[in-house]
């Protein structure tokens, strides 16, 4: 039981370190406002390029999020850092760029293109699900009683294991 009165208690005081963080998060905020303004009233970039850029700053930021969320939802559930987290994100990628590749070079994606996205999407998403739940059973689920320090080389061991694998399935050029 906390005896500092709780949040209603608490909400007139402020650490130090919470005004600098607010202080920091409201010069941040002054900056991009700031910056954009700037940018669009000397014309550097015009209102369709401005709005594409903000899209894709969007989306760039969602798969952040959803990475971030990932991570945290593991270290929370087994209390475990997944280093190989972000090999399962790439292996769906490598997965849905070359699903697309084949869809588009039969014609099928030019044809249906709503419904060749889904079964990319549907594709990446089963397959980086697999990968996800076998690591978890061959790899991480015999080790749960192990001291906190055979999970952690396990993960690092799964992450070079499945980039290893995936640039043996799908080869080491660039793809775009």
């Amino acid at each position: 039981m906390s005896t500092d009165g709780g949040p209603v208690a608490r909400a007139g005081r402020l650490s130090l370190v919470e005004i600098i963080l607010w202080g920091l998060r409201i010069a941040v905020v002054i900056g991009v406002v700031a910056g954009t303004w700037a940018t669009l009233s000397a014309g550097r970039l015009e209102g369709d390029q401005w709005r594409t850029l903000v899209i894709l700053g969007i989306a760039q930021g969602s798969v952040y999020a959803l990475i971030a969320l990932g991570y945290t939802l593991v270290y929370g559930v087994l209390l475990m850092i997944n280093f190989a987290h972000g090999d399962v994100f790439m292996f769906g990628a490598m997965t849905a760029f070359f699903v697309a590749d084949a869809l588009a070079g039969g014609g099928f994606l030019n044809a249906n293109p709503f419904l060749g996205l889904a079964v990319v999407l549907l594709v990446a998403m089963l397959s980086s699900t697999l990968v996800a739940v076998l690591l978890e059973r061959i790899a991480y689920r015999p080790l749960r009683r192990a001291p906190r320090l055979v999970p952690l080389i396990t993960a690092v061991g799964a992450s070079l294991f499945i980039s290893n694998s995936v640039r043996g399935l799908y080869g080491e050029q660039v793809k775009a």
